[in-house]
């Protein structure tokens, strides 16, 4: 059995639950509380599981693996009955593309540490830190908002009609953009992807207050 060691409102726990629940693979939940005291991924019991403290961080058998995107590729090669990545190796390329923009250049720069960073030790203003936030997601969704026009996007799922690595990302980030209230009204096609995803029952059953350790 597979164990996700994840915390409800993390967007890159929230991808690889919209993996799991999209190939159909049974898992456990354990909730690492990012807030509470401090923090419960610095535990010295959880150091040793992701000595990164972050998550997620999944355990299949005997093997253990942090970083959401490295998971999603694990569960691809795995389990690959049902598939998250297409055959056309340019199609691959561009779902790679894709998720990139939001795993390596936006998600990044906006996670709870940076955030914390800023206004802890940096005494950056809510303001200030608002204004990055939404730099950063602007810059990202611009692209893959411009993407999508470049190719032809006609369909419910970012690439070639079907549900890819592209829209597991996408869906997250969206989900912390309307948190942070950022302004959605320039992303129709984005809009409509994510629209389209939460409509699906593995999307729902994925979503941050649906979770068990959900604080709403």
């Amino acid at each position: 059995m597979i164990t996700l060691y994840g915390y409800w409102r993390s967007t890159a726990a929230y991808r690889v639950r919209i993996a799991l629940n999209f190939k159909q693979i049974a898992y456990l939940q354990t909730s690492i509380d990012l807030v509470k005291d401090g923090g419960q991924q610095y535990t010295k019991e959880y150091l040793t599981l992701n000595p990164q403290a972050l998550v997620p961080t999944l355990v299949d058998g005997n093997f253990t693996l942090s970083q959401s995107m490295a998971i999603l590729e694990y569960l691809e090669d795995k389990y690959s009955q049902v598939k998250l990545l297409p055959k056309n190796i340019e199609l691959k390329a561009r779902v790679r593309q894709l998720s990139q923009v939001i795993s390596a250049d936006i998600h990044p720069l906006n996670n709870l540490r940076v955030l914390k960073y800023m206004t802890n030790s940096l005494s950056i203003s809510e303001d200030e830190k608002m204004a990055w936030y939404h730099h950063w997601l602007e810059k990202g969704f611009d692209a893959f908002e411009e993407l999508l026009k470049d190719h032809e996007f006609t369909g419910n799922y970012a690439i070639n009609g079907e549900l890819s690595m592209a829209d597991v990302c996408l869906i997250p980030q969206m989900y912390n953009a309307r948190r942070f209230e950022f302004s959605l009204d320039n992303y129709p096609r984005l809009v409509e992807i994510e629209q389209f995803c939460l409509s699906l029952n593995f999307v729902k059953d994925a979503v941050p207050e649906n979770q068990p350790d959900a604080k709403v």
